[in-house]
Order: C-alpha cells, then structure tokens, then sequence
C-alpha cells in the first residue's frame, strides 16, 4: 500500500476554523487533491486567529497553517448565481464535498446535498456540524467549548473541588473532523458510491468516552471528576517528583508490588488498606501520600527510566516544547517544514499526521496557500478565460 492511498480522489473543502478543516487536512496528508473553497476577501476564519498578530493580520493565521497544508484555495460567493453554479461545476468533478456551515445554510443556498447528488450521484457529500442535522439544538451555534460542555466532557474534568474545567484543546472539534475523515474514507469503499454523512460533535465526543458512559449506563455510576487520578486502579496518576509530576499506572497487581518494592517500602504490601485493587482504590489519596514520601527524593525522569525498566508503566509530564524536542517524536517524522512560505516570508513547522504508511509518514508537498492562490488554475481548467476570471474577481463572484 502506498503512502497517498487516496490518490485520485478529489475533495472540496468548504469549511472554516477547525473540525471540517482537520478533516481535510487528514484526507490531504492521504493522497487526496483538496481544493479549499473561501470566501472572497475574506476567507476561513482561521486565517485571522493564532498567537502571531501579524500572520493573523496578513490573513496566513497560525490557526490556519496548522491544518490547511497541501490544499489548494479558490474564492467563490455562493451567494451569487454565478458563484454556485461554478461550485456545482466543480462538484461534478469531485469525489467528497466537506461543508460545516448550520444545518440548512448550503439547502437555502441552492446547493443541499440533494441538489448536488442530483449534478453528481457518487458525490460524497460530508456534513459537520455541533449536533447532527436534526433534533430540538440542530440549529443551534456550536463552537468547540459548547460542545465540550454539553457532552459532559468538561464535567469530568479538572479536580473535584475546582468544578468544570475544559480540555486544554479543541478535542470535540478535532474528534469530530477525525470521525468525518474516518467516514469519508469508508464511504469511498462503498458501492454504489455517493450519499450523505452527517456528522455530530456531540455526537462523536460521546462516542469516544467509551468507559466513562457506559459507567453510567450499565453500571448506574454517574461520572465526576478525578483530577488526575485513575477511577479504575490505584496507585495509578500523577504523582509528584522531586522537580514535577510523574505519571504512574500500576494497574496490575504485579505491578504494584514491583512498585513498592523499587521504592523500598516493602511495609505498604503488608498494609490491609492495601491488599486489593479495591482496597487501594478506596485509600488511593493515603497511598499517594506514603508513595510521594519516596518519589519527591529523585527527578522525575529517573524514576521514569527505572521504573519502566521494571515493567511499571510511567512517565514524565511534559510540556509541549517538552513533547515537539523528544527523540520519540522528532526521528518519526511528525513535524514538516516548508520553505519560504508564499505570504509569510519564511519557513513555518506544522504537525502532519499521527501514523505512518509502509514505516513513512504521510506527507504533502506544499504549504499552507494564500487566499485564492488556485483560482486561474482551477476555475482556468473548467474553461474559463483570464479575462472572464478577471470580470469574475471585480464584480466579488470570486
């Protein structure tokens, strides 16, 4: 199997800031030709977000550039005929359209999945949105924190006597642009191809806390927050190191033990409050206590090395320079650079996809484009002359 398994396939890539994005970004890195489609003049919202204010300014955002590689980018006013009817053309050409606009904005466009299956019946049509495209909060605005709130994500996170706290990235965004690139990709197996996929946020959050709702569901176990602390074993966390945290999972009784025996307390195995799994996940909070009298003594990256040479699962809590530096991440290839990048001036490093093909990282050729870079390319090979794009580009149809 190759590198760029979706070689060939064709997608238009009507979304803005994150999980329609992601998912193109996934599709991409795959082999796949993504023509971006913006507004004019303006563009993916993402163009103006990030830490950088002048990359922000000259619409090439650092929220953009993280997932927007590889893609082609043209300009359409789908609110102008001759805007839609261009799209219409474009699509029966492709393979997948990817759109997250509400439920019902590309329907009172003119352009709903069923007018466009109706151009191109093996179209692929990939509709992300907060809550599905039906039931009581279908139209309601989602962003990423909405989403995370309302899956009950953010009730179980944080310490318990802090309250909600949310995840410190856009998870529901990104699982939901993951969910949409893994349907995508089934869907183009099928036979006969073409239909819709409607993804849900919530939806796919919900679906990813496996343990945590079936703890409810079957077991009857309202979720809550732990902090950093395993719910299903003991001594399993985050523990305190002489210069940070430690993650410990001693999940197995063997491993416990191992434990306690490289730390040299050997007394906590004869402990009753210790015997069972049970037992130390009842008394975890004073267990972490004796634990922490030893683990404070040493850095964390000592304990980290001895204790995995032992078969007990640990690591330090690193922070994200910390993680990007690591020779785990670096010599497997996650970080792309480009050279020279059109708008900016200068080469940028963005993250690429989390496997590998074959021992080799999917990869794309080229950066991040400029606001409509492809145009005369790609509105140029439906037959349009330089001179119609020009009319087109004044009148704000692209």
């Amino acid at each position: 199997m190759a590198t760029d398994p979706l070689a060939g396939v064709r997608v238009l890539d009507l979304t803005n800031v994150l999980a329609g994005p992601f998912a193109c970004h996934q599709l991409a890195h795959m082999g796949a030709t993504v023509i971006k489609v913006e507004a004019p003049g303006r563009g993916d919202l993402a163009r103006n977000l990030g830490a950088d204010r002048a990359l922000s300014a000259v619409g090439m955002g650092i929220s953009f550039l993280a997932q927007n590689a590889g893609k082609k980018s043209v300009t359409l006013n789908l609110k102008d005929p001759r805007g839609a009817d261009l799209l219409r053309r474009l699509v029966r050409e492709a393979d997948v359209l990817v759109e997250n606009f509400r439920p019902g904005v590309m329907a009172r466009l003119g352009l709903g999945p069923d007018a466009l299956r109706a151009d191109n019946p093996r179209l692929i049509y990939c509709a992300i949105s907060g809550f599905g495209q039906d039931g009581p909060w279908a139209d309601r605005p989602a962003y990423d924190q909405i989403v995370q709130g309302a899956s009950g994500v953010m009730s179980i996170t944080g310490d318990p006597a802090g309250g909600p706290m949310r995840v410190g990235y856009p998870l529901s965004d990104t699982i939901g642009g993951l969910t949409a690139a893994m349907a995508i990709c089934a869907a183009l197996q099928a036979e006969p191809r073409g239909g819709l996929i409607d993804v849900s946020m919530l939806e796919a959050t919900l679906a990813t806390m496996g343990w945590v709702v079936s703890d409810y569901l079957i077991g009857g176990v309202v979720p809550a927050a732990r902090g950093n602390e395993n719910v299903t074993s003991a001594p399993s966390g985050a523990f305190q190191a002489a210069d940070g945290l430690l993650n410990i999972a001693a999940n197995k009784d063997e491993q416990w033990q191992a434990l306690a025996l490289h730390l040299k307390r050997e007394d906590l195995l004869l402990r009753p409050e210790f015997a069972t799994r049970e037992d130390r996940k009842t008394n975890r909070l004073r267990l972490r206590a004796e634990l922490e009298t030893v683990l404070t003594t040493r850095p964390a990256t000592v304990w980290e090395k001895e204790l995995n040479a032992i078969g007990v699962p640990a690591g330090a809590v690193l922070g994200v320079p910390e993680a990007l530096a690591h020779p785990q991440v670096t010599d497997r290839g996650l970080v792309a650079h480009f050279d020279n990048v059109p708008g900016l001036g200068r080469g940028i490093d963005v993250v690429r996809t989390g496997f590998k093909i074959n021992g080799q990282p999917p990869a794309v050729a080229d950066p991040p484009p400029m606001l409509g870079a492809d145009n005369a390319a790609v509105f140029g090979a439906l037959g349009l002359t330089a001179a119609e794009l020009r009319d087109l580009e004044q009148e704000g149809v692209i």
